[in-house]
Parts: C-alpha cells; structure tokens; sequence
C-alpha cells in the first residue's frame, strides 16, 4: 500500500509545485513590458549617439538598468523555479567598459533582454489568457442561467451556449486543460532557463573547469594537511623523546640513587637531589623548545596581535609589528597564521641574514570572502625558494588547508616578501562552541596541551617560580 502511495503524493507535489512554474510564466507578460521599455531606451540611445552624440547620456544608465534586470531575472527564476544560475563573471575587459555599461555582463543583459520582450510578453500573454479562459469555463455552472438565450463566447471566439451537452463537454476540457497546465508551465519555463543560463550565466565549460581545479586543489591540500600533520607529531614524538623523555629518566635514576643513599650517605644523597633539581629545570627549557610548535595560552586568551607581538619579542632580529583592525577571528584561522608568523621568523632569522624585519597584519574586506592579510619582509639576502625546503613548504601546505594564497618575492640581494591571505571567518559563538560535533572529542587535548606548556611564555609570573626553587 505505501508503495502505490508514494506514487500519488510525488505526483501530487510535481502539480502543485507547477503553479510556481505558471505564476513564473504569468509574471512573464510584466516583466517582458519591462524589457520592451529598456530595449526602446537603449535603441534611442544608440540612435541618439550616432546622430547627436548626446544619446551617450541615455544610453548608459540603460545599459546599468538593463544589467540590474538581469541579475533580478536571475532572482525570479531561483524563486520560482528552483533553478540557481551563477552569475557570469568579468571576463577581465578594460574597467572603462564596465563603468560605461559596456562590458560583456553587460551586452549579454541587453541581448537577454531584447529576446525575454518578446518570449516574455508572447508566454506570459498566452498562459494568461489561458487560465483566465479555463477559471471562466470553471465556474460556468454559477452563471450559465444569467446567459442570454443565444448563448456567448468567451475571448469571442469560444461559443458557450445556455444548455445541452456542448457545454458539459466545454467544462471537462476546460479541467483537463488546469490539470495539465502545471506540466505544461515545467516544460515552457524550460526555456526562460536556458535562455537566462546562456546569456547570464557562468559559461558551462569554464564553470566546469574551475570546480575540476578547485576539486584538485581541495584533493592536494587534503593530502599535504595530513602530511603536514603527520610530520608534525612525528616532530614532537621525536623531540620529546630525545630531550625532556631522557632527562626525566635521569632525574628518575638521581631520585632513587638519593633515596638509597639517604640514610648512609647524606651528602652524597644531596648531590644527587641537587643533579635532579637542575636536570628537571633544563628539562622545563627543553618542553618550552618543544611546545613552540603547540598553540600558546595568549593566542587563546589574548588574540593574535599579542601573540605575535610576544614572537617578535624573543626573535633573534629586531622586528616590528604593525597590526590594523585584525581583532579576534577562529581558532583554527588564528592559529594557522600564528605558525607562519612564527615560521617566517625563523627562517628571517636562520637564513636571511637579515638586520630587521617587520609585520604587518591587517583585514581586506574588499575581498571576497574577506581576508586577514600577513606581510612578513626582512632586508637580507633574499633568493628564498620554497623548493630548497626552508620552510616555505610548510607554510603552504598550512595555508592552502584553509584555502589559503601565499606569495614570497625574494629576488636575490633582497630583501624577502611574504605576503599571506588567510579566509578571516568569524568568531564562533558561545553556542558554536559546545554544539555536539564529530570533532569536538579530539579538542580537549590541545587544551590541555596549551595549559601544560604555559611555562613557555616568558613572563615574570609565570618563570617566578622555577626561579625560587634555586
């Protein structure tokens, strides 16, 4: 029984959501007086250039008008029929042709309209003639009595007479011809698609090749992420493996020789107690060395101009930082940036043979979407090549994770430019936050991370306590 069901009821909402279709097709004749209306502006335009020159000041904001027609074309034919068309692109034409209205968006509009005056009026004008005749012919019982005795014709044309079977034969085609209609109006809108698709639309063909290329890209950066990552807890396994993890044994082996030793050999248990007290202090240093590469407390608590300001400070070379309208963004965009800042610095530091440098941070809204914009130049020697792995792969793979742009102008002689686009995304509510995601299992541990490396930020807070213990 369900499936015999099913059937009905998909074919029940294929006719209702056909009357969006009818209504697209009715609204048609306004739309289509509107773009008679544009095109005679346009055509008085032109004729007024070549005769008087002045048609110029007609001709313009037509052309503006008429590409504000299309993009709500583009509007109506989403609403109605469900249809999303991505609007077509600049195609790279001189910017004095865009501003005159000249452009190829804009020539494009104009044809569209040209054609939808005449589709438009001539579908709109027969679908609603149509419906107009059928609701007549409908409700024909409630005033066939009023009718003269020789009958009428509706639209003058169908004879309707006061009796007899002709009649009933009228009405039951009049209630085939409303149940077909919302069919039908699927079909013929068809064509208001394609139309708009052809001449406002992104070009099937490049639209293609951009989401091949984009799918390639996303696919690339996918895998180098994971190597990234891998890599990256291959680091921290090897470096704590082979600094804190072996003085920690050793501070282990110290406490349980001066354990043995204390109740014979008192000094010699205090020699050993005073050998672990400074083996766990370098232990500390070497856990700071190692956390650098783990998301510090102040990105967290105090935002990326203070954490970059804090890595500007302990750089080996003299570095200021400029930092315009940047605020707070989410955690993943600040921290990606703060390891390329942090990244950069090394490198200026290792390899540039740099005497300054200097940071600059800042948001372009004018971008789309919006971007948080990194500017890292240095005066040294220059000829950074990312293919020599000085880090620069990293960093791309980093920035690419998040579709990303990194760009590095290092000509040789210097100096070196890096200049790094980052998606600004917004914070993450409150609510955001605690949603039950997939995700949200594995986010404790940086938390925990960040709270055990606090030892790394060299404030006198936080170092004042390993000091007493000396």
């Amino acid at each position: 029984m369900s499936t015999s069901t099913t059937p009905r009821r998909s074919l029940l909402r294929h006719w209702l959501s056909g009357w969006s279709h009818a209504a697209f097709l009715v609204l048609n004749l306004l739309t289509g007086l509107v773009a008679v209306v544009l095109v005679v502006l346009i055509i008085v335009g032109a004729v007024g250039i070549i005769a008087a020159g002045s048609g110029l000041l007609l001709l313009v904001p037509a052309l503006w008008v008429t590409w504000l027609f299309g993009r709500a074309e583009l509007g109506r034919i989403e609403a109605f029929t469900g249809r999303r068309i991505t609007p077509r692109r600049a195609s790279g034409e001189p910017r004095w042709l865009t501003v005159l209205g000249f452009g190829e968006e804009h020539r494009r509009a104009a044809a569209y309209t040209g054609l939808h005056a005449l589709w438009g009026l001539l579908t709109g004008a027969l679908v609603a003639t149509l419906l107009s005749g059928v609701m007549a012919v409908l409700a024909l019982p409630l005033y066939v009595g009023r009718l003269p005795g020789e009958g009428t014709r509706i639209f003058g044309v169908v004879p309707v007479a006061s009796g007899g079977s002709g009649q009933a034969l009228l009405w039951v085609l009049a209630l085939v011809a409303l149940l077909v209609t919302p069919f039908l109006a699927r079909l013929v809108s068809q064509v208001d698609v394609q139309l708009a698709r052809t001449l406002l639309g992104q070009d099937a063909e490049v639209e293609i090749a951009h989401l091949s290329e984009r799918v390639e890209t996303l696919t690339t950066s996918r895998t180098e992420t994971i190597d990234s990552v891998e890599a990256e807890r291959r680091r921290i396994e090897r470096d704590l493996h082979d600094g804190p993890q072996q003085r920690l044994v050793a501070i282990a082996m110290d406490l349980g020789m001066a354990r043995a030793r204390l109740a014979h050999d008192p000094a010699g248990a205090q020699e050993l107690l005073d050998k672990a007290h400074q083996a766990s202090k370098e232990a500390i240093v070497e856990m700071r060395h190692v956390a650098r590469g783990i998301t510090p407390p102040i990105l967290a608590d105090r935002g990326l101009d203070a954490a970059v300001s804090a890595l500007a400070a302990r750089s080996a070379v003299p570095v200021t930082v400029s930092v315009s309208g940047v605020g707070r963004l989410d955690p993943t965009t600040e921290a990606i940036a703060y390891y390329c800042v942090s990244e950069l610095l090394t490198n200026v530091a290792k390899h540039s043979g740099a005497a300054s440098a200097r940071i600059r941070l800042g948001r372009n809204e004018a971008l789309t979407p919006p971007a948080l914009v990194i500017e890292v130049e240095d005066d040294g020697v220059g000829g950074a090549d990312p293919r020599r792995g000085t880090g620069l792969v990293g960093l791309r793979q980093r920035v690419n994770s998040v579709d990303g742009t990194i760009a590095v102008d290092s000509p040789r002689g210097g100096p070196t430019r890096v200049v790094i686009h980052l998606p600004a995304r917004p914070v993450p509510t409150q609510q955001d936050r605690y949603l039950p995601s997939p995700a949200q299992p594995a986010q404790p541990a940086p938390a925990q991370t960040a709270t055990q490396s606090s030892p790394t930020q060299t404030s006198p807070t936080q170092s004042s306590p390993t000091q007493n213990e000396d």
